[in-house]
């Protein structure tokens, strides 16, 4: 793959990278940088040596939001034009919540508007101690309007709120408090961390990260009785697959070695 494409696809082992790279614009969203990311993340999905996919940005920035030509485009386009565009980027949000692998967004520098919404789709959000997140739309009269069902199933009502009408950037730290963050890592260790963080969730079952990613989302919504019913209906397919029988094999191996 050329040095020169929108998207770099790297392999550390089990861990697919995903590298926006255009940080000359900021690593701005244009259609060929959302088809690129769109078809790695398919291809990741199906790769059976990948456990772990991860998103991040080339450069000092994760990722502007759209372009200043997507900008132009929306300005000057025909109704049918918007939402062909709009599709296109409603179905790279939705691609991380769909796949069976984790997917996780590598946060360096800024991850504002359509950025901020792509590294909020990811299931695990990691960020350097001096990035920042916002939602800047309103200032151009803009609405964040896809990304509010993401943000809003991270944070509090009041909290998306404000990020949505103040339109301000927040700190890694404050992100993580409020819940857009999983954790921050100091800017000077932030690839050694996140590396290890990678590192480790690839050692997990990949069946039981599957069955579990796939029932958290899938309980979005549901009564209390349904998502308990869909709990149990997974807990009996967990108890009949290979990870399983090799784990609870280790674990009474272990066991009789304590002399228990």
């Amino acid at each position: 793959m050329s040095e020169d494409a929108p998207l770099l696809v790297r392999r550390e082992g089990a861990v697919a990278r995903l590298v926006l790279n255009r940080p000359e614009k900021r690593n701005a969203l244009n259609a060929e940088l959302v088809d690129a990311l769109k078809d790695a993340l398919r291809a990741a999905d199906v790769d059976a040596e990948v456990r772990v996919v991860a998103v991040e940005g080339a450069g000092a920035d994760f990722c502007s939001g759209a372009d200043l030509s997507a900008l132009r485009k929306i300005a000057g386009a025909s109704a049918m034009e918007n939402l062909e565009d709009v599709d296109a980027l409603a179905e790279l949000f939705q691609l991380p919540r769909r796949m069976g692998k984790p997917v996780v967004a590598l946060v360096r520098g800024r991850a504002l508007a359509g950025g901020c919404g792509l590294a909020t789709a990811c299931d695990l959000v990691l960020a350097a101690e001096s990035a920042q997140f916002g939602y800047p739309e309103v200032r151009i009269g803009f609405v964040p309007a896809m990304v509010m069902a993401i943000l809003r199933r991270n944070v509090s009502e009041k909290r998306a709120f404000e990020l949505i009408v103040r339109g301000a950037p927040v700190s890694a730290a404050e992100a993580e408090r409020i819940g857009l963050v999983n954790h921050v890592f100091p800017d000077d260790r932030f690839d050694a961390e996140a590396g290890a963080f990678l590192g480790e969730l690839a050692e997990r079952s990949a069946s039981a990260v599957q069955l579990s990613k796939r029932l958290l989302y899938n309980s979005d919504g549901m009564t209390f009785d349904a998502a308990l019913r869909a709990g149990a209906d997974v807990n009996v397919v967990a108890r009949m697959t290979e990870d399983l029988q090799a784990g609870v094999a280790r674990f009474l191996e272990r066991g009789r070695g304590g002399g228990r």
